[in-house]
């Protein structure tokens, strides 16, 4: 449910809704179709997000291009620095 909510997603159903009680009455041109595709490439992006956050909770690998990533090699490099300060006081 947490993913459902987010933001960019929520944003690109809103502006999906608004677009079609807009478009309902009017031809088909090229700029309505331009306004799809528009709305379409958003649609993806938010999707693309909501995933790549929910891999990243579950430890799993994120792609580089993701803005997920950073964070994610962030979160690793701490837990090895963690890790090597432990294994140094161990000895």
């Amino acid at each position: 449910m947490n993913y459902l909510t987010s933001t960019g997603l929520l944003g690109a159903i809103m502006s999906g809704a608004s677009l079609l009680r807009g478009s309902r009455e009017t031809p088909i041109t090229w700029r309505a179709a331009l306004a799809w595709v528009s709305w379409g490439i958003t649609f993806a992006l938010a999707i693309g997000a909501v995933i790549d956050t929910r891999r990243a909770k579950q430890g799993k690998p994120v792609s580089n291009d993701s803005p997920v990533y950073a964070k994610q090699q962030k979160e690793r490099e701490k837990k090895e620095k963690n890790l090597t300060k432990e294994l140094k006081r161990s000895r």
